[in-house]
């Protein structure tokens, strides 16, 4: 399932970005190609202009000097004086001299379709010059041309130099372009698929790490669910053959069993409401230090029990309100101490501790018990995890230290562990 979404998100960000890519790139084409156009028509209008210049200021016109401006600019002339061609025209080959002729029919009909009237170039006053550019396509060449029209009257003659230019160098100019765009929009679209594979990889990988969690979550449960009421099915089968002695005693063990779930129960609808963002943290001005105290008091019997020194040690001045849940608090304090009592030895030690330090509260709890391995530090706060040497307690379910942090988290504070100097472990909360 992942895969395909992680194809898809692939897809979807390499396609959404390579479409406005390239609108990008046909606009910029677009304005590219219309400036380029219009530079061309320009310079071509340009030339025209000179060109019109140089025939005013020349009282005879050279077939020496229509060949030397041909070159130069690379243009076609046809030359007609009062509608006679020039020699000029004819001077080419066969071949050429028709080529010349057709495309000058095909110039002189596309100009005849523009909304000026020719008429209006050839009536003036004598020695008056006039000239029109525009651009058609010949039918024959498939190509594009400029074509610029001189009309220049001169005594009693009227003179018509038609201007001819392929457009085929500027058309060239523009596919290349286009080429080159078209291959660099390909190598990009190609680099943003590779960046948009591992990118959405890397987005996706939490979704999966997280679903990951949650069937190790579901698996752990239902294999702590199991042990307990496979003992209260057992017990319950007991109890029918059993005397009423031996029934007492089965229905005692059902309701420690059932006791157990309950807990692990509660314990998984805390962090489900964790996870849903709907913790319950109800703060108010909490003196630690008095919380401190209740918890010490609660456990000072069941450390006793089992020969473990537990001691607190509270700062002697007065220290100010902290602003948090009491009830959380005291929960995370009742968590630390029942899993030290847990792990400690007889005639162990257990030290309860508050400080502080600049605008921070420190609650410490330390014993000299078995100890956590540097590699299991880490994980000692994931759910259902549990060191080796608790693997065979029945009173942990491996998620106490998850709801803890949890709380703690909730709090905007940090709970943390390291090696005690007498060995065993000390964990240390900061709020």
């Amino acid at each position: 399932m992942y895969k395909k979404v992680h194809l898809r998100l692939t897809l979807l960000c390499t396609g959404i970005t390579a479409v406005i890519m390239m609108i990008m790139s046909l606009c910029y084409l677009y304005v590219s190609e219309r400036g380029l156009y219009h530079n061309q028509f320009q310079a071509f209008k340009n030339d025209i202009t000179t060109i019109s210049t140089n025939l005013e200021q020349q009282s005879v016109i050279s077939i020496e000097w229509l060949s030397k401006m041909e070159a130069q600019g690379n243009y076609l002339f046809f030359v007609l004086d009062n509608d006679t061609p020039f020699l000029f025209n004819r001077l080419n080959d066969a071949d050429s001299q028709a080529q010349r002729n057709l495309l000058y029919e095909e110039s002189r009909n596309a100009y005849e379709a523009l909304d000026e009237v020719q008429s209006t170039i050839l009536s003036g006053v004598f020695g008056t010059l006039t000239h029109t550019e525009y651009e058609f396509v010949s039918p024959s060449m498939d190509t594009n041309y400029f074509a610029g029209k001189i009309a220049m009257k001169k005594s009693d003659s009227v003179l018509e130099i038609t201007v001819l230019t392929s457009l085929q160098g500027l058309e060239m100019q523009i596919r290349a372009q286009r080429l080159r765009f078209l291959l660099i929009d390909f190598a990009a679209v190609t680099a943003l698929g590779i960046f948009s594979w591992f990118f959405t990889g890397w987005l996706i990988k939490p979704v999966i790490e997280n679903q990951k969690k949650q069937a190790a979550f579901v698996a752990s449960a239902s294999h702590e669910l199991r042990t307990p009421l496979a003992v209260i099915l057992s017990a319950t089968e007991c109890c029918k053959h059993a005397s009423p002695g031996q029934q007492e005693h089965f229905i005692n063990i059902i309701r420690q069993e059932g006791l157990r779930v309950s807990s692990l129960v509660g314990d998984m609808l805390t962090l489900s409401q964790s996870d849903s963002h709907h913790f319950p943290i109800r703060t108010e001005p909490a003196e630690l230090d008095t919380l401190l105290m209740n918890a010490y008091e609660t456990f000072a019997p069941l450390a006793q029990e089992k020969s473990i020194s537990l001691s607190i040690q509270l700062p002697d001045e007065a220290l100010p309100l902290c602003l948090a849940d009491p009830e959380r608090i005291s929960q995370v304090i009742s968590i630390l101490l029942h899993n030290a009592i847990s792990y400690t030895p007889e005639h162990g030690k257990i030290m309860l501790a508050l400080s502080r330090a600049k605008e921070k509260f420190l609650i410490t709890v330390t014993d000299n018990g078995v100890g956590i391995p540097d590699e299991e530090k880490k994980k000692i706060f994931d759910r259902f995890y549990r060191a080796e040497k608790a693997r065979s307690s029945k009173d942990h379910f491996g998620l106490g230290l998850s709801i803890a942090h949890e709380i703690i988290k909730a709090h905007g504070g940090t709970i943390s562990v390291r090696d005690a100097v007498d060995g065993g472990s000390c964990f240390t909360i900061t709020l």
